[in-house]
């Protein structure tokens, strides 16, 4: 089902999700009962010996907003997303990943309400992404696995001192309360500074 016949690409990937919604369905219907299938065995073979585990690796949103609408998430991938969460939550002790980067303000309470525990990576310079917002608005109800330094332009083109501020205020605004574990956004890519990396350590070894 990797690639269902007549989806080639990523492009009619986001095609199809307008024009043939009823084939798209039945796609996702039977992933899900292979997957669920695959989580029992993967339960029976590991038990309570893991913490989390990823759900859904979708990036659901741009830089400046989701892909799709709500009504298309809520129509196409929140029914399996739900059915997947919910056995997860009924027989093990997990706690549920979502990694989708961009702007996923707007989805963010229908990803709640599919079940997820975790967002990653939490894309803190993508529209409507304000860390403090996020805490404020959905704190209490998901935990932010990553948003601890700008890897689009703090990183990579901003001095080591202000990479210190950012990472200090990153991880104050996260860390009240709980259900912030640190991360970059997404990966640490090539061609950074070494002061600049080495100041992201020790910045986060001070809050240990």
């Amino acid at each position: 089902l990797k690639d269902p016949k007549g989806i080639r690409d990523v492009e009619e990937w986001y095609i199809s999700l307008v024009t043939r919604q009823s084939f798209l369905q039945e796609v996702f219907a039977r992933m899900t009962e292979i997957g669920l299938e695959n989580l029992k065995l993967f339960h029976q073979a590991v038990g309570e010996r893991i913490q989390v585990i990823v759900v859904s690796g979708t990036d659901f949103g741009s830089q400046n907003g989701p892909f799709i609408s709500k009504d298309t998430y809520r129509k196409l991938f929140k029914p399996f997303h739900q059915k997947i969460n919910r056995w997860i939550h009924e027989n093990t002790t997990w706690k549920t990943f979502i990694h989708t980067c961009g702007s996923v303000y707007d989805l963010l309470p229908d990803l709640q309400e599919a079940g997820f525990d975790i967002l990653n990576p939490v894309q803190i310079s993508a529209h409507k992404m304000n860390p403090q917002t996020l805490k404020n608005e959905f704190g209490d109800r998901l935990t932010f696995w990553g948003g601890g330094v700008n890897t689009q332009e703090t990183l990579p083109f901003k001095s080591p001192e202000e990479v210190r501020e950012e990472v200090r205020n990153l991880i104050n605004t996260f860390k009240k309360g709980g259900g912030f574990v640190f991360a970059a956004v997404h990966n640490i890519q090539s061609g950074i500074p070494v002061e600049s990396l080495l100041a992201l350590f020790e910045t986060v070894n001070e809050f240990r």
